[in-house]
């Protein structure tokens, strides 16, 4: 009745007997006697930086799935980025005797006598494992399908400086700039700086970087969010997208693909890696002593991102008119490596030809070509 490992050895004839005789009379396990018994209180504490849909919601949907299939509860605590509610936060749970924490897009720095997973944050804490996102790749991702569209003239919307992730993807994003020879103009960089999950960060970006007087064919924002916001700031100032200008977000949350033209992006596994830190967790809290827990416990887990192309980025205006003018059919390079699909169905290098069609501006060529993605991972340091 308390799902014991033991249980599948009673026969099923003396099981239904016991199941009968606790109906009859109205019984049930005490929950707290099996924490005592335990030495667990079967909860999970979550911190998050806010609550909203995109990013945070589909990471608590991973850990949600976890941790209900192996019968544990969890309690929200939501900090706003304020250092000290990341501090009074984790401080209740821990009063509350939950047996692990989740850290999740959080500046984490603190050990603490029970398991800890974090997710997006970048801080080597003893003891703690941190579920992270290769940014080097996508960096590379992002940048190689823009420049292989023709863009020399990208826009970017910088993430917060409080974010743990927006320092580590700005920086990999200038690395990879100057590996292939890509100037990123200071004056086509604008940074949103207000604490919200809301899409007018984007719109007043986009509006800042239009008012400069500074032309871009192409750009990149720091998540889905803001480049929905920057969608709608664009097509006010009379431009195209993506005619006029590319478009490409971040995360790959689940309202990206469901767009009047669905948002080109670099896919994170949110729910996959909020599933790696909830298993991270309960298996430390299983077997204390194993390989998982104190000084044993895995520092990293990697996850490899996606490029997944929809309708918000297509080849530059320039590259656009020289074909025009040369009257030959549109078409672009490879944007990523390894499989890809193309209306579901796999390509693979060596059985698929090297070049696909053009996602012009027609909507009914760009919607041949539903996504386009390469096929990712995770891998262990």
């Amino acid at each position: 009745m308390n799902g014991s490992s033991v249980a599948d050895t009673i026969a099923p004839e003396t099981r239904e007997q016991i199941l009968e005789a606790a109906r009859k009379f109205d019984y049930r396990p005490n929950f707290f006697a099996r924490c005592l018994r335990a030495r667990r209180s079967f909860t999970i504490g979550v911190m998050v930086s806010e609550i909203s849909e995109g990013y945070n919601a589909a990471v608590l949907r991973g850990i949600e799935d976890e941790l209900l299939q192996d019968g544990y509860l969890y309690f929200v605590a939501s900090h706003r980025f304020r250092p000290d509610l990341v501090e009074e936060c984790s401080q209740l749970l821990l009063n509350r005797s939950v047996d692990g924490l989740i850290v999740v897009c959080t500046d984490w720095r603190r050990s603490l006598p029970v398991p800890v997973a974090t997710v997006s944050s970048h801080n080597n804490v003893k003891g703690v494992t941190r579920i992270v996102l290769d940014h080097e790749r996508a960096a590379e991702l992002a940048l190689k399908h823009l420049t292989d569209l023709g863009h020399e003239r990208i826009a970017f919307i910088r993430g917060q400086d409080f974010v743990p992730d927006a320092g580590v993807r700005w920086n990999a994003i200038v690395r990879f700039a100057e590996k292939i020879g890509l100037a990123i103009s200071p004056k086509l960089v604008a940074q949103i700086r207000e604490n919200s999950p809301s899409h007018h960060l984007g719109y007043k970006a986009t509006q800042e970087l239009l008012v400069s007087g500074e032309t871009f064919t192409a750009l990149f924002a720091f998540n889905d969010i803001s480049a929905m916001g920057a969608i709608r700031a664009l097509h006010e100032f009379g431009l195209r997208v993506p005619e006029d200008v590319s478009v490409l977000g971040f995360d790959d949350i689940e309202s990206a693909s469901y767009q009047v033209r669905g948002l080109s992006t670099v896919k994170q596994p949110l729910h996959e890696m909020g599933k790696a830190a909830a298993q991270t967790v309960l298996r430390r809290i299983i077997s204390p002593r194993g390989e998982g827990h104190g000084e044993n416990a895995r520092s990293q887990i990697l996850f490899e991102p996606q490029l997944v192309i929809r309708e918000t980025t297509a080849i530059s205006p320039r590259l656009r008119k020289a074909q025009e003018a040369d009257g030959s059919l549109g078409r672009v390079k490879e944007a990523i490596s390894g499989p890809m699909k193309v209306n579901g169905e796999a390509l693979h290098r060596g059985t698929a030809p090297k070049l696909i069609p053009l996602l012009g501006s027609d909507l009914h060529s760009r919607r041949r070509v539903s996504t386009f993605t390469s096929h990712g991972g995770c891998a262990h340091d």
